[in-house]
């Protein structure tokens, strides 16, 4: 791979003149800024992101905020990184990580007063959410992958967590069950506002109460033994559930070994379905998840474009884009044959 070394030795000029041919930094001749192109151009040399930047005072370097939350980084949210990258790299811009917490708002303001980065794309959004508020008062490029709860004027892309919870409820229904539990993400996530905990419990109060059906609910930590209590404590309070939704992709180990070990077989005596969940985490488990698959490549790749289109265009113009997901049915879920046992009216 050529060098900018290598550039300077072609065009009989110093390392330092090569440099600030590509950044702009100091006035050469156009005679010697040709004879340095046509170096380059002979070499097949591509100076780097950064050098590209500092011609035109970009960077072309993006921000995924991405805060890492008590569950971590899971499959499914790799896949919504990874098309984010891909997105970034298709337009000629790089994307870097940036995992600082969300109560860090001093880091961030940093980040976006360095000139390091051109834009950001926040992911893990609250309700209220303070980096939100700051990139707004600092009138800084972002768009968003999820809302808040005033959004307006903001570029986002989300979840339709109305749709998403009701087809997975009629769905279920249909196959029979009348006892359907759901499983979200923890107290604490729930209690900090972070959206999709928010707007799911919520879709899925209003889709039980529409079918005429009890609205049981667990909030769990990401872990196995956290869904092992919560389908517990579920079975508890209403032992003729037959069915569950969940959220919450770390429990659901946790949650199929309490199915387990009260004798019942998954799906002839229990249903479980997996929302906004990945087919690769689906797959991970047996028999495989039925799941209310979400559009993670195309939510990742559309956060970056809308973030870029603001800084390419200026367009003005927000975008509100709401996704729903696919349901896809593999081995979980199946007709309800398991007899009530003390039914709750």
């Amino acid at each position: 791979m050529p060098t900018m070394a290598d550039v300077a030795k072609l065009a009989n000029v110093a390392l330092s003149t090569v440099s600030y041919a590509i950044n702009g930094t100091r006035p050469i001749s156009e005679e010697t800024r040709q004879r340095i192109f046509a170096a380059m151009e002979e070499l097949g040399y591509q100076p780097n992101a950064l050098a590209r930047g500092l011609a035109s005072k970009r960077s072309r370097i993006l921000a995924l905020l991405f805060p890492a939350p008590e569950r971590g980084l899971g499959i499914t949210e790799l896949e919504f990184v990874t098309a984010a990258a891909d997105a970034a790299k298709e337009n000629d811009y790089n994307l870097i990580l940036w995992s600082s917490e969300l109560k860090k708002i001093d880091e961030l303001r940093e980040l976006t007063q360095q000139g390091l980065v051109d834009g950001v794309v926040a992911m893990e959004v609250h309700l209220h959410d303070k980096r939100i508020e700051m990139l707004r008062e600092a009138d800084f490029p972002f768009s968003m992958i999820g809302r808040c709860a005033e959004s307006d004027g903001i570029d986002y892309v989300d979840i339709d967590f109305d749709q998403v919870v009701r087809e997975a409820v009629d769905y279920l229904k249909e196959l029979g069950h009348t006892r359907i539990a759901f499983v979200n993400h923890s107290q604490a996530e729930y209690d900090a506002e972070y959206g999709p905990a928010v707007r799911a419990e919520a879709a899925f109060a209003a889709a039980v109460k529409d079918a005429g059906l009890p609205n049981l609910v667990r909030r769990c930590r990401a872990a196995p033994p956290a869904g092992y209590e919560a389908f517990g404590s579920l079975l508890s309070e209403d032992p003729s559930i037959t069915a569950l939704i969940t959220m919450n992709e770390r429990a659901i180990p946790g949650i199929m070994l309490g199915i387990s070990e009260k004798g019942w077989s998954i799906p002839d005596d229990f249903s479980l379905v997996a929302i906004v969940s990945s087919a690769r985490a689906a797959e991970m488990v047996m028999p495989a998840l039925t799941t209310m698959e979400p559009p993670s490549a195309k939510m990742g790749r559309v956060g970056v474009e809308l973030l870029i289109r603001k800084l390419e265009s200026g367009d003005q113009d927000t975008a509100k884009i709401l996704l729903p997901c696919r349901l896809v049915i593999r081995g979980s879920t199946g007709p309800c044959r398991r007899p009530p046992e003390g039914a709750h009216g």
